[in-house]
């Protein structure tokens, strides 16, 4: 084998995805509950760091940040603008702030327009951290009352990620798992435990 072969092979060898690096979650009617069969399941030492949108009221302060360090191993915290995403950490979008993941692996908080009435968007979320992690990422749709996240979840398989859905006959509100199904019909419809043990198993596997 020629210098410019192992070269050339050394180059694609580095450029090869080297498993999944991030989770990203979107939730809203029935969320608390949907992410309480999940969140708490994970271990301490979890390697991903995880980001979630969950549709809140804009015009008063979020507690699900604090509510979900209280009885998660993970370290919860609710997402600051510029911050390094950091394994292992919980991120929640702050109410009435798009969450996006920079080039740089950070996160940056936008007051720019609602998408699909939303502000976070989990399509924003979605389809930002797919441009930075891609077949890395890691995508989950869960209970909801509207079509927010499917048409990021298109865009975290496009990029190779992997996609997992709660099963809309279990879901509190079954709109938002449909839309993502109906844009998605590749993706892993599951029930929430399913979800919690797919998670731990692609940083066993």
């Amino acid at each position: 084998m020629s210098i410019v072969t192992q070269i050339h092979a050394s180059v694609q060898e580095a450029e090869l995805p080297l498993g999944p690096q991030a989770v990203v979650i979107g939730v809203s009617a029935g969320g608390l509950k949907a992410l309480s069969a999940i969140l708490p399941a994970l271990p301490a030492n979890y390697p991903l760091p995880i980001m979630i949108v969950i549709h809140l009221p804009p015009d008063r302060e979020s507690v699900v940040a604090e509510l979900f360090d209280e009885k998660c191993a993970l370290i919860v915290r609710e997402a600051e603008d510029k911050e390094d995403i950091l394994p292992g950490h919980v991120y929640f979008a702050p109410p009435d702030y798009h969450l996006l993941v920079e080039p740089d692996h950070r996160l940056s908080l936008s007051s720019e327009e609602p998408v699909l009435f939303s502000r976070p968007s989990v399509d924003v979320l979605f389809e930002t951290a797919a441009d930075v992690y891609g077949p890395g990422l890691i995508g989950v749709i869960l209970t909801g009352a509207n079509p927010d996240g499917a048409a990021g979840l298109k865009a975290v398989m496009t990029a190779g990620g992997l996609a997992l859905v709660q099963r809309p006959d279990l879901a509190y509100a079954s709109a938002m798992p449909e839309a993502a199904l109906s844009l998605c019909p590749q993706a892993e419809s599951l029930t929430l435990e399913q979800i919690a043990e797919r998670l731990r198993e692609v940083v066993t596997a």
